[in-house]
């Protein structure tokens, strides 16, 4: 193991727990500058991270729905210091029980989701309602519903297809590469690198084929294939 890519990782723990212990109370004191403080906190975080980032295409501003694959934190860290669209995260219950990061996810006022509980699918279908009708708040969803412990991606949740179809929304399918140079949490490491961000041509669900979400998939897998072949598996 890599002692300085051991010592670095516990660096950018240091980092980002400093980071979110100041936007907690930002975001409890003034929730009406919440999408600032997420940007430009997780925009301060990334760069202390020392963190590159390159992106290919564009977001549709259109888009109430971005799905995106999941390696570990920085997907998150990315995505909100490259928008400033005061995402609503819909995260399992069990994260906001934990200390720091769930007061961030209360704070933030995400969506929280009890996959133990049957009536769980009703309240997240009111919830993504109330926040892309009401607030105004496109929706971020991982759609394999975990960290994948590689680079394959894990087989996706059928919750975010259901929510599409069921809104007829625009879906932004989004592509990170290198989340796990930079923090391993699986193998508690960080080497730095380079990230890249790859926005897939959003999705108009209502007009797409039957099997949009699995062509999805497909489609989000073999971008990550050709980046790993051109660049190596550190990515």
């Amino acid at each position: 193991m890599n002692l300085f890519a051991r010592i670095r990782f516990y660096y950018s723990a240091f980092i980002i727990s400093l980071i979110v212990s100041i936007m907690i109370p930002l975001l409890y004191f003034f929730p009406k500058k919440k999408s600032k403080i997420l940007h430009y906190g997780n925009k301060a975080m990334l760069a202390l991270l020392f963190a590159k980032v390159t992106t290919v295409g564009k977001p549709d501003d259109r888009a109430q729905l971005y799905l995106i694959n999941h390696q570990g934190i920085v997907d998150i860290i990315t995505l909100e210091a490259l928008l400033n669209k005061n995402l609503n995260w819909v995260a399992k219950k069990e994260l906001f029980e934990v200390p720091w990061f769930g007061l961030l996810l209360k704070n933030g006022e995400m969506i929280s989701v009890d996959r133990e509980d049957r009536r769980g699918l009703i309240k997240l279908l009111k919830d993504v309602k109330h926040s892309v009708e009401e607030l105004h708040r496109p929706v971020a969803i991982f759609p394999e519903g975990t960290r994948a412990k590689n680079q394959k991606m894990l087989p996706f949740k059928p919750g975010a297809k259901f929510i599409a179809e069921k809104y007829c929304m625009i879906v932004q399918p989004v592509v990170i590469v290198g989340s796990k140079s930079v923090v391993n949490e699986h193998e508690k490491t960080s080497e730095g690198g380079n990230l890249k961000v790859i926005y897939l041509p959003s999705i108009d669900v209502p007009n797409a084929s039957k099997d949009w979400y699995d062509q999805l998939r497909t489609d989000m897998q073999k971008i990550i294939d050709q980046e790993l072949e051109q660049y190596g598996n550190k990515r």
